[in-house]
């Protein structure tokens, strides 16, 4: 079987394969549950009995209190994946073995997105029900409206950080510069253009999504429509990220 014909599947495969044996990707994978979920417990258990609104006025948003740490893990895992391609021609290898670069990107993306999915919803399982076990009177249950939706949706929005980051290192060809620009631009940039330009930073990346997880909506974003909002961030950037790929040199 000629390179060219060489299964999806098997190219699904090799990916996993690059992701496992590379300690830096791997840890960053595993740092997004451990810096949710062991941020959100923490806080849980130091101050999570002290008053109803302990961990955010939102009830429903502080069960998941440790998601702005664990998205820079996403962001690091989304990085980490794909700039491994770039150092050392690396690419020039994998198109060796997968001459057509779509399917090669598009495998590269799914391996990153289905990982980042799986932990994401482990995680936001466990955040919330591990959390919420520390809150005495105060907690929540899974039979909560918008609990189930918060859930499921804070791991879906860990994996639109991951791809919008994978994205854009495919684009700039740099998982480094990704990080320096990409973490300062969800923690920091969203609060100034929202004080600015009157509400916009409720459509950044990380506010948008972040509505998912809400049990009430902030201005005109409701859960569904604020991750829509992140899909689009993501989609438009592994976009970007496959054209250049697809037209520069490797």
């Amino acid at each position: 079987m000629s390179a060219a014909a060489l299964p999806t599947v098997s190219v699904l495969h090799s990916e996993w394969i690059k992701i496992r044996s590379s300690r830096s990707v791997l840890a960053s994978l595993l740092a997004v549950f451990a810096a949710t979920a062991g941020i959100t417990v923490l806080t849980a258990a130091a101050i999570g009995t002290s008053e109803p609104g302990a961990l955010g006025e939102d009830r429903l948003f502080g069960a998941f209190f440790g998601i702005n740490f664990g998205q820079i893990a996403a962001v690091a895992f989304g990085a980490t994946a794909f700039a491994g391609e770039f150092r050392n021609g690396a690419l020039r290898v994998s198109l060796t073995a997968v001459p057509n670069r779509t399917r090669l990107y598009l495998s590269k993306a799914a391996a990153v997105a289905g990982l980042a999915f799986v932990v994401g919803q482990i995680t936001g399982l466990v955040t919330f029900v591990a959390g919420q076990a520390l809150m005495g009177e105060y907690a929540l249950s899974l039979g909560d409206p918008g609990t189930l939706r918060a859930v499921f949706g804070s791991g879906a929005y860990l994996t639109l950080i991951a791809l919008l980051s994978a994205g854009l290192t495919a684009l700039v060809r740099s998982g480094t510069l990704v990080m320096s620009l990409l973490i300062p631009f969800l923690l920091i940039v969203p609060f100034v253009v929202g004080q600015v330009a009157d509400g916009a930073g409720r459509f950044m990346p990380d506010r948008a999504g972040q509505a998912v997880m809400r049990l009430e909506a902030q201005g005109t974003l409701g859960p569904w429509s604020g991750l829509a909002v992140t899909a689009l961030w993501a989609f438009v950037s592994l976009a970007a990220g496959w054209l250049a790929v697809r037209r520069r040199d490797a």
